[in-house]
């Protein structure tokens, strides 16, 4: 009878052995199958983001038919090519004293520039940089540029040159302030001073103007920060839809608002369609929305809950800050994408501090690095191939015998400037659509604060036509 009891226990003991084994395994099969569809949908997105050679060629191709039919009439492209009547760069004989003030996406900066003529150049630069509350980037706009009329009093009475305090409000048509003594136009872009006299130049406009200053080679600009943009310097004679004289330069620096450029060479995926419906523009600013520091980071978060919601991949409960539109803005990305450290600690307190989600695996984190150098990767060989659009209708795109001069783009915006994956990626890129004897001729220049600057180098060159 013992030996009955025991035996029925040892049977017992080994069937709830089979069932513990069989739940374990059948377990990590589990988990391995969600880790399996979250590699899965990283791989489907690389695949969906690829930007090979020919790709690239052909959106510059696109780039270009569209410049050609934004410059023939107005609205015949998605390509504004905007007449900026600029058709006299800064020459280095500049000089006075000149206030700037630059507009950005979450802040804006007021300059001070003292030039000093071709012997003395750029005597002395100040600047005060000042953050747009959160309530005001969503409130009125009379609020907006009180405020920013406000502090830009403010700066300029710190040289003794008052404005009457409070400024008066702003009209809504026109974006204009009244001030008692000066009538100040303002828009996005970029105000400069210059006596009584207000110009109102656009930032990517500046930022070609302030380059030419230091770089006598230089022939566009572009802008890769919260959002992005170009501009160049086109023949006069180029420009079908130009009904004026023509000016004496034979030239007319084009703002091209190429962030609204849109072609069907561009590898958009679900994520960004679903960005672009839910967005305040929907249907505009495509190429922005995919090459640009306000986007990438959505991007990826969009990917992410993706991934936590199919694959589980931060677990069983979803984070619901991962629900958040926005929450993880591109410079969040950028530190995660240069997390060089063995464990990737960044990345792990960049998840853990904005996401809620704790005690990340280093694979997690690896697969999340892998994101954004995805996004990354593409937004800037995309924007290397907008620069080949511009070179292309340039005539730059190849070497010319007997042309020995330098071709210099001046390059600004803090993507740019603080994503360093993105802009080395972008540079060798446009190198590798170039080829190695064109891309000997050709210089991209990082003109920091180039938009204050040559916004007060243009209302200084200008003032002598006026």
């Amino acid at each position: 009878m013992e030996k009955k009891v025991v035996l029925a226990v040892v049977c017992a003991a080994a069937v709830a052995g089979a069932v513990t084994a069989a739940f374990v395994v059948k377990r990590k099969m589990r988990k391995d199958g969600k880790w399996a569809r979250a590699i899965e949908i990283v791989k489907e997105m690389e695949e969906k983001c690829a930007t090979p050679i020919g790709k690239l060629k052909q959106v510059a191709d696109a780039m270009l038919v569209e410049m050609h039919a934004g410059l023939a009439s107005e609205g015949g492209s998605k390509l504004k090519m905007l007449i900026s009547y600029v058709d006299n760069l800064p020459t280095g004989d500049e000089n006075g004293l000149f206030y700037a003030l630059d507009l950005g996406g979450t802040n804006f900066r007021v300059l001070r520039v003292k030039l000093g003529g071709k012997d003395g150049r750029l005597v002395n630069q100040e600047f005060a940089e000042v953050p747009i509350p959160p309530n005001l980037m969503t409130g009125t706009s009379n609020a907006l540029f009180d405020y920013i009329a406000a502090e830009l009093a403010k700066f300029v009475a710190q040289e003794g040159e008052e404005l009457q305090s409070p400024p008066g409000k702003m009209r809504e048509l026109g974006f204009t302030f009244s001030f008692p003594v000066i009538q100040t136009s303002i828009a996005s872009g970029t105000l400069v001073r210059l006596k009584e006299l207000w110009c109102q130049v656009n930032d990517t406009v500046g930022t070609l103007a302030g380059g030419k200053y230091f770089h006598k080679d230089v022939i566009a600009a572009v802008i890769l920060g919260t959002g992005t943009n170009a501009a160049y310097v086109e023949c006069a004679q180029a420009i079908p839809k130009w009904h004026g004289a023509l000016p004496e330069s034979g030239e007319m620096v084009i703002n091209m608002e190429w962030g609204n450029f849109r072609s069907s060479h561009l590898p958009l995926t679900d994520y960004d369609l679903a960005l672009d419906v839910e967005s305040l523009n929907p249907g505009e600013q495509i190429f922005e929305k995919i090459i640009s520091g306000m986007y990438l980071g959505e991007i990826v978060r969009r990917v992410l809950l993706n991934m936590a919601e199919e694959a589980a991949f931060f677990g069983d409960i979803l984070p619901s800050k991962l629900k958040i539109p926005f929450i993880l803005r591109t410079p969040d990305m950028s530190a995660m994408h240069h997390d060089t450290s063995s464990d990737l600690e960044v990345v792990g307190s960049k998840l853990k501090d904005i996401l809620e989600i704790y005690n990340t695996s280093l694979k997690t984190r690896k697969v999340v690095v892998e994101l954004c150098n995805i996004v990354a990767t593409r937004g800037a060989r995309l924007a290397a191939a907008g620069i080949l659009g511009i070179l292309k209708k340039m005539g730059k795109d190849t070497v010319k015998e007997g042309d020995k001069q330098r071709t210099v783009i001046a390059l600004d915006g803090g993507l740019y400037e603080h994503y360093s994956e993105y802009s080395k990626c972008m540079e060798n890129t446009l190198n590798e659509l170039l080829g190695e004897e064109v891309s000997k001729t050709i210089e991209i220049v990082h003109s920091n604060d180039g938009s204050g600057i040559g916004a007060a180098l243009l209302a200084a060159s200008h003032s002598r036509y006026r």
